[in-house]
């Protein structure tokens, strides 16, 4: 039996793990941006735009349904089980039969998607029924992507493989060819579309499926280093697939319990002014770089960190690994929150106002971007709690949890766009995300045991103070370099940078002040990958 691995080890290893994870998030999560800068300045704000986010809402539905955390969530803690306990060949061989299980399964939703695709259109963009253009864009560009689902399902089976195995830094930085190839793609294709009488913004949604099968395919040598080959079988009898399924169908519920909840939202916005499905998509995308980057990256390696706890028959374990995985999430998360809200309007207009993008569509993507921050933190705590349940093998737990939010979220919809209109949606999302992490904490407890809450509490409050310390001096920084005489781009660039700048310096020299370890802990990690002594 392995001994166990000294405290000091084990959590610079899962640091480092975050840090390889973060980095290579971090580089998918600026191509997307660049990503969204190009849709922004192709298309601005308005009838295509509006179409293609909610277009693109349906397939992501199944996205978040089928693949992505649902199938990992499933998925690794049964392959981390069979990595310890069967021999290889019989590993592999379940892996394959997981895969092939999943492209029977997606592809034939993938069918039905593509014929139901004007239904499902009608009854999600239900505000679009005055607007015949505009609906039957939508339906166009839904079709186009649809593909992209069995894609990115391959894509979440190779990241799952991946982390179980302890490669961490391929399926993170695998959506950045996402990205470039989404980015490549309508820039290619612009001008031929509109000589052609096509509405350019096919070129978009032609680069989500390319991108998809990119994302896909790189990380395949990858696993044939590994040792992976694929093998034509499909034993729906396998108890490993049948284990897998099981899990899944829960993960499904509170999955598609989440997507409700964006479909409605999407459904509730076509009824406000136009421009207010375009002002919350921009601004949610935003503020999904910080809480994807580090929130995926720490759930990411939580789950595989805290599945090797479960298979080695101590889930009590998993305690002191989340005690330091919720430390890095408030290292991580918070300062960027803070960071992100107060730097929210140049952060916005260096991205997005430019071309058919206007000052007042970045005014109001900033309102919407400001709501949002308030709940990085939480979002991100969130993903780290749901893996302590996933790793054993519980994934109904969040997903009935996940109901009850929802509901909420939609009552709060409903009551607040009345007053604030698009406003309502970022600020009832940071709310509930708030009360799903402390119902999960609280249930996590129970099960597990000591979660060291008041450890995570202190933690969490120095880091808060640090912050907002450093906030102030990156938001007085950025209010001084308004006044140069630059350029647009240049003059954001330059309030972005230095702002940003000067408030992580700060936040790190008061961090050290308050003695927030897991920060001292991060910047290690990180200077260590550039000496060349990261795995």
């Amino acid at each position: 039996m392995p001994q166990p691995e000294p405290a000091g080890q084990s959590e610079a290893r899962f640091t480092r793990r975050v840090g390889l994870f973060s980095f290579g998030t971090l580089i998918s999560r600026v191509l997307g941006l660049v990503r969204e800068s190009v849709f922004a300045h192709l298309f601005g704000a308005g009838l295509a735009t509006d179409a293609f986010n909610v277009a693109f809402r349906i397939p992501n539905f199944f996205r978040d349904l089928f693949a992505e955390s649902a199938l990992s969530a499933a998925f690794v803690p049964a392959f981390v089980q069979s990595l310890r306990r069967d021999d290889r060949d019989q590993t592999w061989r379940f892996a394959a039969n997981v895969l092939n299980a999943v492209a029977l399964s997606v592809g034939l939703v993938v069918i039905a998607g593509l014929l139901f695709t004007p239904v499902v259109v009608r009854v999600v963009a239900l505000g679009f029924a005055d607007e015949p253009a505009k609906l039957a864009l939508t339906t166009l560009l839904t079709r186009v992507m649809f593909p992209f689902l069995l894609f990115v399902a391959f894509a979440a089976w190779a990241m799952g493989v991946l982390n179980a195995c302890g490669t961490f830094f391929t399926p993170a930085v695998a959506p950045a060819a996402f990205n470039v190839v989404s980015i490549a793609v309508p820039l290619a294709t612009y001008g031929l579309l509109r000589e052609r009488g096509l509405d350019p913004i096919l070129g978009m949604a032609a680069g989500v499926t390319l991108g998809s099968v990119a994302q896909f395919l790189v990380q395949v040598p990858r696993l044939l280093r590994h040792g992976f080959r694929w093998r034509p079988v499909l034993d729906l009898r396998q108890p490993g697939l049948r284990r897998v399924f099981t899990r899944w169908l829960p993960m499904m519920l509170g999955y598609a319990t989440w997507q409700v909840n964006f479909l409605v939202n999407t459904f509730l916005l076509t009824f406000l002014a136009e421009g207010s499905v375009t002002w919350v998509s921009y601004a949610y995308r935003i503020q999904h770089l910080p809480a994807g980057l580090f929130g995926a990256a720490i759930g990411s390696v939580a789950l595989a960190e805290y599945s090797h706890e479960a298979a080695g028959d101590s889930p009590t374990a998993i305690g002191e690994r989340f005690r330091h995985a919720m430390g890095l999430v408030a290292a991580l998360t918070i300062p960027a929150a803070v960071l992100l809200f107060v730097l929210a309007g140049p952060v916005v207009q260096l991205i997005y106002q430019h071309g058919r993008f206007t000052a007042l569509d970045a005014h109001l993507t900033t309102q919407a971007l400001m709501l949002y921050c308030l709940g990085i933190w939480s979002a991100a705590a969130t993903r780290n709690c749901a893996a302590g349940f996933y790793s054993l093998g519980d994934t109904r737990t969040p997903a009935l949890v996940a109901v009850g939010v929802v509901a909420a979220n939609v009552v709060l919809n409903l009551i607040l766009m009345r007053f604030i209109e698009f406003r309502s949606f970022p600020l009832a999302t940071s709310l509930v995300q708030a009360a799903y992490f402390v119902l999960l904490f609280l249930l996590l407890r129970r099960r597990v045991g000591n979660l060291h809450g008041r450890h995570i509490a202190g933690v969490s409050l120095r880091t808060l103070l640090a912050a907002a310390g450093a906030g102030l001096a990156a938001w007085l920084a950025s209010r001084a370099l308004s006044r140069l005489p630059l350029p647009g781009f240049w003059l954001h660039f330059a309030r972005v940078a230095c702002g940003g700048a000067v408030g992580l310096a700060l936040f790190y020299l008061l961090a050290r002040l308050l003695r927030v370890k897991e920060v001292q802990l991060a910047v290690r990690a990180v200077l260590d990958r550039f000496r060349g002594h990261g795995r």
